[in-house]
């Protein structure tokens, strides 16, 4: 009896210990509300919310092409957020929302018990408002100086703003990884579709991740994220937010995930090089503030224009690669593999080092990272990132390895790359190490319609398609037949085709031989001859009449660089420097109809309430910027025609079916650089293939083997249904004769009509400096 009446009175004390206790702690809380609350920040910024915005970078047809900044945000009206979404967010955060005044006393006395149990502050009783607050104005440290803090803050909100309010900043301004604030971002990040778009598995699947977006993301960990949709679909069925029906569909519904790494699923994939070069160019003029002032950047590029120029580039990058040498694996590792019967990747340790090896090799695109986990002589068994097992018979490639040296030759471990194409042929690759580029712009006003820097963009962003200085090769010759047709010759001018030799002490460095391709050599063709068989003794004995320096001056009229071009007789055979932008704008001069106009990238910039603050002023060709006599401009199309129908680049002709199509190939000394110009008077577009570090593309490779069919896999896209242009009306000047044309100043009798000296003229007469071969 006595016990009981200890036990008693200690309770009794105990009691009112507790009661004093939280006596005290409600008088020091309002002690401290009193003299903080004056101190409480203005909710101005709440209230007149204006987050940092990134920048947009759009195609001329809306596709967004890229944005640059920390915060990727797109905002929602409270109206505008379906409810599915706001009932899934407050299931999964808090579901008396709009029944507590900003603080849930109840789950902060809970947690604080927990936390006083584990002596340690590891549960949290965080409203929507209390997120609000924290995520505007506060750190997210757990310590009870910065909850009081928060508490404070959290009526503040509570009592200036209504809860449609609070919610909308909350489903605007969460963090939810991967780069995005609000669930409209996250909606497109992770599902590509907007927020108006999703199911109610969907706005499950999004409500799970500010628990913890590192974790919960489905890119990130799909597993988890679809554990957490699951208990949020469980708790609004509770909750009476769904019913039965509802949320037995949900869970059986089959939610697409945005993938990475190993498709392309995203525009932006193909126009990475195009983002990069905006950014770089308003960056001089905004530096820092260009990645929060929200600035819309729409650009000349067309979206159906650029998607074709990838697929091209990339097409003939993985032919080219799946032509060469395959060298070996990228990596090896020591694997131990699972038992035959726990092949679904059970063990733990199998498991874990997959992860490991994957966290250090990228999938690129269509090129799949795989590991070796079986090999025979007659298939080998590999598996994915995403533990998929995959049978190949590569033979040439398991026979080839084998030749290789023993730390080379594919092996249980290896890490390969796998081609993974539409048709679900597998075959073992290299990574590609060649490189292209190419760009298309419109002759009429410079708008760059397609520009591709690189075959991948995330191995290596150099934009090679305006930044890559290479020799043209072949590609300047009509260039330099054009200069000559203002000297007097005519396409008609015959000209000697057989070799020479200069000896050192003419050139003043070394002997120097020039060489057609192929060796093959005819003892006389006219020019126009020349041209249409790319012929090199033409070219060099045109340009040794013209003279090195009228030539060199000429270039400029074309928008290339003087600088970049001696004044020597190499000058006729493509050894000065262009970029593939630079021959582009070059080759428009000639579609045009001699006139020489700046292409350009962006048409215009908005700020983030529409208001245009920088505009392109149109240009359209006149006498203003006319660079080349027209009657030049009107033979050489007629010329390069030729080219496109019987010369170097007939294929053109005979595949796209068209006669308004001129062109020029261009391959420099070893192959070292492949090109392709070609154009009709709507289109010019070059492609370019090449190594980075210069070296042969191999034995027999030319501009027409390696760059011409990017050329025409593009055009064959661009102008199906699109009808010939008609032929342009012949410049006031020309004459015509026998079939041959003439300037008026240079009629039949007073032309050019033969160049037949073996050795340049010349160069009989006098040494010149040293030529750069």
């Amino acid at each position: 009896m006595n016990n009981k009446k200890l036990s008693s009175r200690l309770l009794s004390k105990s009691l009112i210990i507790t009661a004093y206790f939280l006596l005290c702690l409600i008088i020091l809380f309002c002690i401290i509300s009193i003299f903080t609350w004056p101190k409480l920040p203005n909710l101005n910024v709440m209230i007149d919310y204006k987050p940092p915005i990134p920048l947009r970078i759009y195609s001329a047809d809306n596709v967004l092409i890229g944005e640059f900044g920390e915060e990727r945000r797109k905002l929602l009206r409270f109206d505008e957020i379906p409810d599915q979404m706001k009932l899934a967010i407050l299931a999964a955060e808090d579901n008396h929302f709009y029944q507590h005044k900003g603080i849930n006393w109840q789950g902060i006395i809970r947690a604080s018990f927990i936390n006083l149990r584990n002596m340690s502050k590891t549960q949290g009783a965080s409203t929507i408002t209390m997120q609000v607050a924290r995520n505007f104005y506060l750190s997210s440290e757990k310590t009870y100086s910065r909850k009081l803090y928060e508490l404070l803050l959290t009526l503040k909100i509570e009592k200036e703003l209504t809860k449609n309010q609070i919610l909308e900043l909350y489903m605007n301004q969460i963090y939810l990884g991967h780069h995005a604030y609000g669930f409209e971002t996250a909606s497109l990040t992770y599902l590509e579709k907007p927020l108006s778009k999703i199911t109610t598995a969907e706005a499950a699947l999004l409500a799970g991740i500010p628990k913890a977006p590192s974790i919960y993301n489905p890119i990130a960990n799909i597993t988890r994220a679809q554990i957490r949709k699951k208990y949020i679909l469980d708790r609004m069925l509770s909750l009476g937010y769904i019913s039965e029906s509802e949320h037995q569909q949900a869970i059986t519904q089959n939610i697409h995930i945005k993938q990475t790494g190993n498709k392309l699923t995203d525009y932006k994939n193909y126009s990475d090089h195009i983002a990069e070069t905006v950014r770089q160019l308003l960056f001089k003029v905004y530096k820092e503030q260009l990645y929060s002032k929200g600035l819309n950047v729409y650009t000349t590029i067309r979206s159906f224009d650029q998607i074709a120029a990838y697929n091209a580039v990339r097409t003939a990058v993985i032919k080219y690669t799946l032509q060469s040498r395959y060298n070996g694996p990228e990596a090896q590792f020591a694997i131990k593999l699972p038992d035959e019967n726990d092949i679904e990747i059970k063990q733990k340790s199998f498991k874990e080092k997959l992860f490991e090896i994957f966290d250090l090799y990228q999938d690129h695109k269509e090129l799949v990272a795989c590991v070796v986990i079986g090999i025979n002589d007659e298939e080998i068994t590999l598996i994915n990132r995403n533990h998929e097992i995959a049978k190949i018979n590569d033979k040439k490639a398991i026979s080839l390895t084998k030749t290789l040296d023993h730390n080379k030759r594919i092996k249980v471990g290896s890490l390969i790359y796998v081609l993974h194409q539409e048709n679900n042929i597998k075959k073992i690759i290299n990574l590609p190490s060649v490189q292209a580029a190419f760009i298309s712009i419109s002759p009429k006003n410079g708008a760059i319609l397609s520009l591709i820097g690189g075959s991948d963009f995330y191995k290596d962003n150099f934009n090679r398609a305006i930044q890559a200085w290479r020799q043209p090769g072949s590609s300047i010759k009509p260039f330099i037949y054009a200069a000559s047709l203002e000297k007097g010759l005519t396409p008609n001018t015959k000209i000697s085709d057989m070799p020479f030799e200069l000896t050192a002490e003419q050139t003043g460095s070394k002997a120097w031989n020039p060489k057609n391709y192929g060796h093959r050599y005819e003892e006389v063709l006219t020019m126009r001859q020349g041209l249409y068989k790319s012929k090199n003794m033409v070219s060099i004995r045109i340009l040794d009449y013209i003279g090195p320096n009228y030539a060199q001056e000429y270039l400029t009229k074309f928008g290339f660089d003087k600088n970049r071009h001696p004044a020597v007789l190499s000058l006729a055979l493509g050894t000065g420097l262009v970029t593939p932008l630079q021959l582009t704008t070059a080759f428009s001069t000639f579609a045009n109809g001699g006139h020489l106009i700046s292409p350009y990238l962006i048409e215009k910039v908005t700020d983030s309430s529409g208001q245009i603050i920088m505009q392109h002023l149109p240009i359209e060709p006149d006498k203003s910027n006319q660079s080349i006599d027209p009657r030049t401009a009107y033979i050489m199309n007629d010329m390069l025609k030729g080219v496109a129908t019987y010369g170097t680049a007939s294929r053109t002709n005979k595949l796209l079916k068209r006669n308004d199509i001129a062109g020029k190939t261009g391959t420099t000394n070893d192959a070292i650089d492949a090109w392709f110009s070609g154009y009709n008077q709507q289109l010019v577009a070059t492609a370019w293939m090449g190594f980075d570090l210069p070296k042969s593309l191999g034995l027999n490779e030319t501009g027409g083997r390696l760059a011409m069919p990017m050329w025409i896999d593009y055009m064959n896209k661009i102008l199906k249904n699109v009808s010939e242009d008609k032929n342009p009306v012949m410049p006031e000047g020309i004459l015509i004769d026998k079939n041959n044309f003439y300037f008026k100043e240079f009629p039949p009798g007073k032309e050019i009509t033969e160049i037949l000296s073996k050795n340049p003229i010349s160069l009989k007469k006098q040494k010149i400096n040293k030529l750069t071969l």
